[in-house]
């Protein structure tokens, strides 16, 4: 019986791509993309001719339908994202829906995805921990902020490069300026950096120093005891 794939691709290094997911990208009929610019490089890079079809948030409503009825009729479809695991904060939710209500079985790879390194080398802990992705960009904003402020778990947020020094303003009226945080970006890219310290100090930081490349913000959780209060820490990979 034809599966549904979903296939997670590397946030930045290429090395990071996983055998399985290699061969599952080689056996399939067809490759679902977000980019398919982006993801013919990458197949090209790994030696794969594949059909691409573009799927994303644009269009995703109207293709669900008529992509479940293929797989129903044989066809063997793996879907991928531009970087790391599709339905994290990429397409890929209403995709697996269709699918599964309609009884097509789901097969998930493992694989990459951002929030995790930059969880696990934030010290925080990460045994319980709250994931918000892109935080709504307008209406909606401050109230879910106020929601998590105090949320005992670590908080992880994804953000773009210009409304970075923003947000982190943003978490220092809400969370206050002493709460720790970890700041990673380019994660598994040659220019990596992650910086840790106080609210205050992280936002003074990235004022100074113009953010680039995606960035995973992760903020202790409320009374959170931690060593880092003395001062900023940046580490460069």
């Amino acid at each position: 019986m034809a599966k549904l794939y979903i296939v997670p691709t590397p946030i930045g290094n290429l090395d990071d791509i996983t055998l399985r997911a290699i061969k599952t990208l080689s056996d399939v009929d067809l490759v679902l993309a977000e980019d398919t610019r982006t993801s013919g490089l990458l197949l090209k890079h790994l030696g794969i001719e594949k059909r691409l079809w573009s799927h994303h948030k644009f269009n995703e409503h109207k293709t669900v339908e008529a992509i479940s009825e293929r797989i129903a009729a044989g066809e063997n479809v793996a879907l991928v994202s531009d970087a790391g695991t599709p339905g994290i904060s990429d397409p890929g939710f209403l995709l697996v829906r269709t699918c599964v209500e309609a009884g097509i079985e789901v097969e998930t790879l493992p694989g990459a995805t951002a929030f995790v390194p930059a969880l696990v080398q934030s010290g925080f802990p990460c045994d319980r921990f709250c994931f918000e992705g892109f935080l709504p960009q307008k209406k909606g904003r401050k109230t879910r902020l106020e929601q998590l402020r105090d949320e005992r778990r670590t908080i992880i947020f994804y953000e773009s490069p210009h409304r970075v020094v923003k947000t982190l303003e943003q978490f220092v009226e809400v969370f206050g300026g002493e709460r720790q945080v970890s700041v990673s970006r380019e994660l598994t890219k040659k220019f990596e950096e992650t910086v840790r310290g106080t609210l205050n100090d992280v936002a003074a930081h990235f004022k100074v120093k113009e953010p680039k490349g995606e960035f995973v913000i992760v903020v202790s959780g409320k009374d959170m005891k931690r060593g880092l209060a003395a001062g900023l820490e940046t580490e460069n990979e």
